[in-house]
């Protein structure tokens, strides 16, 4: 079976990134035939005023783009942990009120899912986690104006969706979710924008 390629942006502060992503894992995890991609993105660069230098080249913002930094080079060199290293660095921000900014509260994060925080952070240390970061939300910008967490794109087609649920331990909720999105995504393309008026009970 030919899989779907999907790629969807997170950035670890922001809940309903969490939401979504762990929606894919999940789904991910039972069997959805979807070929994942997660792209760091950076919601302080989104909001860069005008004149401001990029958060890339702005020491200010060295320890706001820690977080996803780890998550990146996770992914990238230890690709069998990623899937609970993501879930637990957004559990760090959203279930206990950690901060992001801490290498120390990350260090714990990365210990309790195994891994060795030191070599994340020399990873880090060497540059190439910021050149990759950087490259990755510009690449989203140019390509499909990405403006936020977190945006699904699947076919040349992009979407930032809002889901306010979490697919709790049922799967087929996380599956059933993340079909809706695809298609949606992918064969309704003249439904351009969809939001309600209310929040849901």
């Amino acid at each position: 079976m030919t899989k779907t390629q999907l790629s969807i942006t997170f950035d670890y502060r922001c809940p309903f990134a969490r939401n979504a992503n762990e929606h894919l894992i999940r789904a991910l995890e039972a069997g959805i035939p979807i070929e994942a991609t997660f792209l760091p993105f950076s919601l302080d660069q989104a909001h860069v005023g005008e004149g401001d230098p990029p958060v890339w080249d702005d020491p200010r913002h060295v320890d706001d783009l820690l977080a996803n930094q780890v998550g990146l080079v996770v992914r990238d060199r230890f690709p069998e942990q990623f899937p609970a290293a993501h879930l637990a660095l957004f559990s760090l921000r959203h279930d206990h009120g950690g901060n992001l900014r801490s290498r120390g509260a990350l260090s714990s994060t990365l210990s309790d899912v195994g891994l060795e925080p030191d070599r994340i952070f020399a990873e880090i240390q060497s540059g190439w986690p910021l050149d990759q970061y950087r490259h990755l939300h510009e690449k989203a910008v140019a390509n499909y104006n990405v403006f936020g967490v977190p945006t699904f794109i699947a076919d040349d087609q992009s979407a930032f969706v809002r889901i306010m649920t979490r697919p709790g331990t049922d799967a087929s909720v996380a599956v059933a979710t993340i079909e809706r999105i695809v298609d949606l995504l992918i064969n309704h393309s003249d439904m351009n924008e969809f939001k309600r008026t209310t929040i849901p009970a």
